[in-house]
């Protein structure tokens, strides 16, 4: 390993307490040996992702956050509402890393030729824990970033770009001819955008204003809703009958979207099938796959017999999806990190100043444009 590498290092750690608290806090961690396939990563860049918000907060009341320890090492401790208390329950007492991906700099590797060719290679990877100024991963998790490509801007190269490319992948599983997707106007709606474009994928976009649609319709977006016009079922119907897209990817979660979904789908359909009293036969799917509403899903039937509601997860995706299906994804992702697939933020952090009052506030929000990057060393390149 490099000389300068240190014994030990930052890592940002979240803790359920019997006490229905959560404390996420700056914790000195041995730095990881790499095994004989693994390598040790300089962490430069990670993001801070909506999923990433669930395991570091526990779904935590953050109003009611407080924040003690030093300016070096600040803690934050937050309550737990009962629900969420109930849903960590098996996690109590035990101490978690947080960061799901992120970019840096090979400094050590292990003993096998795969490790060794990466040593001072940039790489990002989705290995869990990034939120650390080092990481130890498994030399073939790693994706080496193409010449000129930064930790900044490898460091979203796993989260949002595979999952855009899993819910093409599962429409055309699935047998479906379009896509409508919801929270549209996010980094993952764009980057949906743009791969829909470039596949020719017929695709509708449901955002929440008419700045979003504005900023959608600017990137070269057919069809852009707000679901807070008093229009919106009746263009819904009209984008889905011009679409025929019949899967849907929802991020909202909670609340009646994905039912006034499947309704305008039934009714897109229903001019062109006989009469039935059991609706359409096509089938007609959301997959829920956020919960930025955290209100339970309200389904009002009235689109027949053929649709169904469920979960939708990455890593589910990728257990089914084989080697070479991911091999190729991550081949499109790593060729397109700087135009199809590039990720803007709002700001960088440090890993102290991740946790502080403004900075837990802001990212929280989960709205679009208040996606963060931490650097654990320092502003990356």
């Amino acid at each position: 390993m490099s000389d300068d590498v240190p014994a030990q290092a930052l890592q940002l750690r979240s803790l359920v307490t019997d006490t229905a608290t959560v404390s996420v806090s700056l914790e000195l961690v041995d730095v990881p040996v790499p095994g004989p396939d693994q390598v040790l990563i300089r962490v430069e860049a990670a993001p801070i992702n909506p999923s990433d918000l669930g395991l570091l907060f526990a779904g935590a009341d953050l109003g009611r956050a407080a924040v003690g320890g030093t300016a070096e090492r600040p803690v934050v401790t937050a309550p737990l509402p009962p629900p969420a208390a109930r849903a960590a329950a098996a996690r109590v007492g035990e101490s978690l890393p947080a960061g799901n991906e992120g970019a840096g700099t090979v400094v050590g590797a292990g003993s096998s030729e795969g490790a060794q060719r990466l040593l001072g290679k940039a790489v990002s990877v989705a290995g869990g824990g990034m939120y650390a100024q080092y990481r130890c991963a498994d030399a073939a998790a790693c994706l080496v970033l193409p010449d000129g490509v930064g930790a900044a801007a490898g460091a979203s190269a796993f989260v949002n770009p595979m999952t855009v490319l899993g819910m093409v992948a599962t429409m055309r599983d699935e047998g479906h001819g379009g896509i409508v997707h919801t929270a549209a106007a996010s980094n993952l709606g764009q980057m949906l955008n743009r791969v829909c474009i470039e596949d020719g994928i017929p695709l509708v976009n449901i955002v929440r204003s008419a700045e979003q649609v504005r900023l959608l319709a600017s990137q070269g977006a057919a069809h852009v809703l707000d679901s807070t016009a008093s229009t919106f079922m009746a263009d819904l119907t009209t984008a889905l009958q011009e679409t025929s897209a019949t899967i849907a990817f929802d991020a909202i979660g909670g609340g009646q979207l994905a039912s006034r979904i499947l309704t305008c789908m039934e009714a897109a359909l229903s001019g062109d099938q006989p009469f039935s009293r059991y609706g359409s036969a096509t089938h007609k799917q959301v997959h829920i796959y956020g919960g930025l509403d955290r209100s339970p899903t309200e389904l009002t039937r009235g689109y027949g017999m053929a649709w169904g509601v469920g979960g939708w997860l990455l890593t589910s995706f990728l257990r089914k999806a084989g080697p070479a299906t991911i091999a190729a994804m991550r081949e499109r992702v790593a060729a397109g990190l700087t135009t199809t697939f590039a990720t803007s933020y709002a700001g960088q952090l440090s890993l102290p100043g991740a946790l502080q009052p403004a900075a837990v506030a802001a990212y929280a929000r989960m709205a679009t444009g208040s996606k963060y990057l931490i650097a654990p060393h320092g502003t990356p390149e």
